[in-house]
């Protein structure tokens, strides 16, 4: 990741944020597919589209646009997830939840995994800045949950010393681990286990 360029303007027009709104979903569908190593700046070019100097006109470097294309695959992956995301709030809303991620996996024919968990596990280690993106992603897909699992504890659902905190993030764990064997098997069994047992541990701090 070290093709140079000029800096990105801080205003764009109408037509430059559709332009750079296209190289970013291009780079995004590459990076899913193939990975951010194997996805070559021109390769993004070609899919987009666009010329060089049209790339570099909204991106500095690589690294640039693969930090675009990491806040573009978590809006991706929230916006997939609502509304039912943002009300988290009960048992049945908990179960609704679980079948939409694995109704998501079965119609990607449990095919890449997560789109911001498959970029941590490539880039985390060696990409500092990537990372703390990474993390602020993990952050907003967790922060509803906790909110959810925090008010059903206020309503009473569930007992008062519930470590709503701890239960949210177990659950983020829980999706990560299984959709990580889901894609390696090929199978939605192992994301529907893993969440069905966090479920079970919900309900078991049932009020």
């Amino acid at each position: 990741m070290t093709d140079e360029v000029a800096a990105a303007p801080r205003k764009l027009t109408v037509k430059g944020r559709a332009t750079r709104a296209r190289i970013v979903a291009a780079a995004a569908e590459l990076v899913f597919a193939h990975g951010v190593a194997r996805t070559g700046i021109d390769d993004v070019r070609q899919r987009a589209g666009v010329s060089a100097s049209q790339l570099y006109h909204y991106f500095t470097d690589k690294d640039d646009l693969v930090r675009a294309v990491i806040a573009h695959q978590t809006d991706g992956v929230l916006d997939a997830q609502q509304p039912l995301l943002d009300h988290l709030d009960s048992f049945e809303a908990l179960e609704r939840w679980r079948d939409l991620l694995v109704d998501l996996q079965e119609q990607r024919h449990c095919q890449g995994g997560c789109p911001i968990g498959s970029i941590a596990a490539e880039l985390a280690d060696d990409d500092p800045v990537a990372r703390a993106d990474l993390a602020d992603g993990f952050e907003r897909w967790e922060a509803p949950i906790r909110a959810g699992l925090a008010r059903m504890r206020e309503r009473g659902d569930l007992r008062a010393d519930t470590d709503t905190d701890a239960l949210a993030l177990a659950l983020l764990a829980a999706l990560q681990g299984g959709l990580v064997l889901t894609q390696t098997r090929r199978s939605t069994e192992p994301l529907r286990t893993a969440l069905d047992a966090m479920l079970a541990h919900v309900r078991a701090a049932a009020a």
